[in-house]
C-alpha cells in the first residue's frame, strides 16, 4: 500500500476522486438546470422562485468549485467539459421549464440523485480514512436533505 502526501492510500484515492469526478460532472448539470429554471421561471410566484432558484444556483457553483479542489487535493484532475458531465449525468436535465411546480419538482429530482451519489462517496471515504471527503459529503447530504424536506413542503408533499 502506498501512502500519498495527504496520508490516504492511492489505490483507493484513485477509485475516491473518479466518484467525487461523478459527483462534479451531476452538480455541473444541477446547476445549469437552477440557472434555466431561475431564467425562464413564469406566473405568479416568479418574484418569490426567482430570488430562491438565484440563491440555490449561487450555492451549487459555490459546490462545484469545492468539489473541483477536493478532486485536485486528491492528486487526480477534475472534469471540465460538457461531453463529460452529459456522459455521466444522472441528474435529470430540464429543458424549457418555467411552470413552477415542474421547476420545483426538477430540484426535488435532482438532489435524490445528488444525495444518492454522496452516499456512496461517503461510504468509500469512510473506510479509505478520507475525512476531507467524508466531511464535504456530510456537509452537502445535511443541506441538501433540508432543501427537498422544504421544496417538497413547497409541492404540498412530505419526504
Amino acid at each position: 500500500m502506498t501512502i500519498n502526501s495527504i496520508g490516504l492510500d492511492q489505490n483507493k484515492t484513485k477509485d475516491i476522486a473518479k466518484d467525487v469526478n461523478n459527483l462534479l460532472a451531476n452538480f455541473q448539470i444541477y446547476y445549469q438546470n437552477l440557472r434555466g429554471i431561475h431564467w425562464n421561471i413564469k406566473g405568479k410566484r416568479f418574484f418569490d422562485l426567482h430570488v430562491k432558484f438565484e440563491e440555490l444556483y449561487t450555492d451549487a457553483n459555490i459546490k462545484v468549485d469545492e468539489i473541483a479542489e477536493r478532486i485536485l487535493t486528491l492528486g487526480e484532475t477534475p472534469l471540465h467539459t460538457f461531453e463529460d458531465y452529459t456522459k455521466l449525468a444522472k441528474v435529470p436535465v430540464g429543458k424549457n421549464i418555467s411552470q413552477d411546480e415542474k421547476a420545483v419538482r426538477l430540484i426535488v429530482d435532482s438532489l435524490t440523485e445528488l444525495l444518492k451519489i454522496e452516499r456512496q462517496i461517503l461510504d468509500k471515504t469512510d473506510e479509505a480514512n478520507d475525512e476531507g471527503t467524508n466531511a464535504m459529503m456530510s456537509d452537502f447530504i445535511s443541506e441538501q436533505e433540508k432543501t427537498v424536506w422544504m421544496m417538497k413542503a413547497w409541492l404540498g408533499e412530505t419526504v
